[in-house]
């Protein structure tokens, strides 16, 4: 299974990004999808997540400012930044938990990052 994110780039403080991640290859279904980032020196840190159903969670820091969404068929996380900010800037992370099989564990499977600096 494969996440690949899209999106990151440069924007300066108060305008917007979109991140998309997508997963692919023997998926049967997905439970979690998230987004996770991480800063120069930082520990990774858990930025939104959204289930199947789509009940959502958001990191303090960007309640209001991001909203994650999800395309189920198309096994698919979105982020929609809004307002960034410089304490935005970070390598994004998206993730989803899942199972190959009807009859197999769930597991955590992890995409590459994709950076978003927020700069003058």
């Amino acid at each position: 299974v494969q996440l690949q994110a899209y999106g990151g780039g440069l924007v300066q403080p108060g305008g917007s990004l979109r991140l998309s991640c997508a997963a692919s290859g023997s998926i049967f279904s997905i439970n979690v999808m998230g987004w996770y980032r991480q800063a120069p020196g930082k520990q990774r840190e858990l930025v939104a997540i959204v289930t199947t159903g789509g009940t959502t969670n958001y990191a303090d820091s960007v309640k209001g400012r991001f909203t994650i969404s999800r395309d189920n068929a198309k096994n698919t996380v979105y982020l929609q930044m809004n307002s960034l900010k410089p304490e935005d800037t970070a390598a994004y992370y998206c993730n989803a938990n899942g199972r190959r099989g009807a009859y197999n564990n769930y597991e955590l499977w992890w995409g590459r990052g994709t950076l978003v600096t927020v700069s003058s």
